[in-house]
């Protein structure tokens, strides 16, 4: 075989197998700590996070309600400041349930 057609046989073969690289590994997780009772600090914070959006979830609903109430009273086509004070704290409380789903 011609030496010229060798040495271009060996970089294509090699550059073949340099393209077949294994690739990334699968990034592995740590291990996810224990708390002193032995439960996962992920799960425990998990379940808090769900307890805080329901109390968050409740708080939005008695806000709604009242929000409602407010307009059914009002006949005017203004709202008031309180009104408007209760639609920023609905905000407030639903970009804090948003950003706990959006966590994990």
């Amino acid at each position: 075989m011609n030496p010229r057609i060798r040495v271009l046989f060996l970089l294509i073969v090699v550059t073949t197998l340099k393209g077949q690289d294994a690739g990334p590994q699968s990034p592995t997780r740590p291990e996810d700590p224990k708390l002193p009772d032995g439960t996962s600090q992920r799960e425990a914070i998990l379940k808090d996070d769900h307890a805080r959006s329901l109390k968050d979830a409740a708080e939005l609903t008695r806000l709604g309600e009242e929000l409602t109430t407010d307009l059914e009273k009002n006949d005017r086509h203004v709202l008031s400041i309180q009104t408007l004070k209760k639609l920023d704290e609905m905000e407030r409380l639903i970009r804090r349930i948003r950003g706990r789903m959006k966590r994990y």
